[in-house]
């Protein structure tokens, strides 16, 4: 099998030289560097597993994390309360246009929650469960959009997706009673976030394993052309959240390293070192960096007199990007190597600033400029 995979590969440079290679874009201009999200303010204890957030109708934050969906209200969101519980760990979130909160739960499918906190499932989908779901929006007529990242794995077990180079996604749509369910799209590669672009016409998602965000414009209760937005993004994206006075704010979970690009085409290795080492110490992307001693550096010199540098490759990253209606960047906060909030997997507006999810540190993060320089 690895000389299978050299043999194809010289083949392919030879026959296809002027292919895009997709190198790992530099992180400058409005990506440079900087240490904007440890500046921000932590709301409260951490909250394990937190992953997305939203804001409701009536001004409070609603934070997924482990198996519950937790109410964040007044000054500072500095009150807690339990709004939802569910058997599966809690992840993706959106409001419906009737004031259900939709949550994605790992294992079980798609949930639909009313005010008085009675429940209504989406298990399935053309006889196949949803146990992967990643993201999810409503649009203005109702209909309901999720991402299915893998039909193979749960969401915790997105490195082991990762380094199996799936390609098992779908998009789905659902009426908004969660009936009438079909697949849109198939075979993408880990889809994690949705949106619905300005003039409420187009679907926004982002793909991880491919470092892609694309659109495609919404025709009834399917889907037109698909259209790459960025097609090379230095990033794992992860969910997509509406950015006041247009574009979106687009959360990485991780960023890109040269030495993972080399795993993943190393079959043999990667295969290997899947079989013998335990996931936690594998050559792949992490959410937080643990500090063990096994735990793989990513080239570079990592530490200089006792301190970790924050211009070191990273394993672990925080990110968080501002686009325009185009697709480019316009704005980022980052949380550099050594910093304290890796592993940003969504981002909201509100009234009283910037929020923040950095499931990494399990904190929930108040910029309380906006997000504006």
């Amino acid at each position: 099998m690895g000389f299978f995979t050299y043999f194809l590969r010289d083949m392919e440079q030879i026959l296809f030289p002027n292919r895009e290679q997709h190198a790992i874009p530099s992180m400058d201009g409005a990506l440079s560097p900087n240490d904007r999200l440890d500046a921000c303010s932590p709301i409260g204890e951490p909250i394990p597993g937190a992953d997305d957030v939203v804001e409701g109708s009536d001004g409070a934050l609603y934070v997924s994390g482990s198996g519950q969906v937790l109410r964040l209200a007044g000054e500072g969101y500095n009150e807690r309360s339990v709004f939802a519980t569910f058997d599966g760990n809690a992840g993706g979130l959106a409001f419906h246009p009737d004031g259900r909160l939709l949550v994605c739960v790992a294992g079980r499918g798609l949930a639909a929650v009313d005010g008085a906190g009675r429940q209504s499932w989406l298990n399935q989908v053309a006889d196949q469960p949803l146990n992967c779901l990643t993201g999810v929006v409503a649009g203005g007529d109702g209909s309901i959009f999720v991402s299915n990242g893998s039909s193979r794995n749960l969401p915790d077990d997105w490195c082991i997706d990762l380094m199996q180079k799936n390609r098992l996604g779908r998009l789905v749509t659902c009426g908004p009673g969660l009936d009438r369910a079909e697949v849109l799209l198939d075979g993408l590669h880990y889809p994690h976030g949705l949106a619905i672009g300005a003039d409420g016409r187009s679907l926004w998602f982002t793909e991880s394993w491919n470092h892609r965000l694309s659109r495609a414009p919404l025709q009834g209760r399917g889907l037109g052309k698909v259209t790459a937005v960025n097609p090379n993004l230095p990033g794992y994206p992860a969910r997509l959240a509406k950015a006041k006075g247009g574009g979106f704010w687009l959360s990485f979970f991780a960023v890109r390293t040269h030495l993972v690009e080399f795993v993943l085409r190393e079959d043999d290795f990667r295969e290997e070192m899947m079989r013998t080492i335990d996931p936690s110490l594998w050559v792949a992307p992490a959410l937080a960096t643990s500090g063990h001693c096994l735990e793989p550096m990513q080239f570079g010199s990592i530490k200089a007199l006792g301190i970790q540098k924050p211009w070191a490759p990273p394993r672990s990253y925080g990110l968080l990007v501002r686009i325009d209606e185009d697709g480019d960047p316009v704005q980022s906060l980052h949380s550099r190597v050594g910093g304290h909030h890796h592993g940003i997997t969504a981002a909201c507006e509100t009234a009283q600033g910037l929020v923040i999810v950095s499931k990494g540190s399990g904190q929930v993060l108040l910029d309380r400029s906006g997000g504006r320089t």
